[in-house]
């Protein structure tokens, strides 16, 4: 059998669809791939919007631009739970998911939400805890699930609405969702690549950090523009 490219490109997304793409990490790799340079020139416009539109020293803009830096990597969806050092662990810098997007996008402004939800968690556990199985804050995987990102969010950010108008929306704004297979998910607003009003976003929906214009196109459950002050 001929493997040409398209043959090969049409094995990669039938093995996808059958095995469930969150879940094919390797041929969501592939596909990454062959979009790198699309999604390079798309973060390059957006970044360019953002110089021309946004204040250059605020913080919304710095979580912006790190979020727009994280479209050139290419890695592998994994949101299993991995031994990391405390304080600035990461994950193998190729794997990661949604959160981990969020906990780099953070740290390269100086902010390591790793350490903060743990010292959060040290003084109101309770808060935390319908999404813990332990009784105990663990600082190798607390900072990494989507629904403690969010109670820290609700606790230390400015929470505003959850609206379909896309004014509302500055770049650096935190918003979570649900997914139509009722999986949480977080991402960080940037700008529209073509200077449109409908911002888009930064994500890891299982194809690695990319830029998309999907900010409604799932069911909002959140929307933050930290910090609270």
């Amino acid at each position: 059998m001929l493997f040409t490219p398209f043959r090969v490109l049409s094995l990669v997304l039938m093995g996808t669809s059958i095995l469930g793409w969150q879940h094919s990490s390797y041929p969501a790799m592939l596909w990454a791939q062959f979009n790198l340079k699309t999604q390079m020139e798309l973060a390059a416009f957006s970044r360019f919007q953002l110089t021309e539109n946004c204040d250059a020293s605020s913080l919304g803009t710095g979580l912006a631009r790190a979020a727009l830096a994280r479209p050139q990597h290419i890695l592998r969806y994994d949101a299993s739970y991995k031994k990391i050092k405390f304080p600035n662990g990461d994950v193998p810098e190729d794997t990661g998911c949604s959160a981990d997007e969020i906990i780099r996008c953070f740290r390269s402004i100086g902010v390591d939400l790793q350490e903060k939800i743990y010292q959060d968690m040290l003084k109101s556990f309770s808060s935390y805890a319908k999404n813990k199985k332990d009784s105990r804050p663990d600082t190798n995987i607390d900072h990494r699930v989507v629904a403690n990102l969010k109670v820290f969010f609700d606790r230390h950010a400015r929470s505003l609405p959850t609206t379909s108008r896309t004014d509302d929306y500055k770049p650096g704004d935190i918003v979570t969702f649900r997914t139509p297979e009722n999986q949480s998910h977080i991402a960080i607003v940037v700008p529209s690549p073509t200077g449109g009003a409908r911002p888009w976003i930064v994500h890891n929906i299982g194809w690695g950090p990319c830029i998309e214009d999907k900010l409604l196109d799932f069911t909002l459950t959140g929307h933050y523009r930290y910090p609270g002050d």
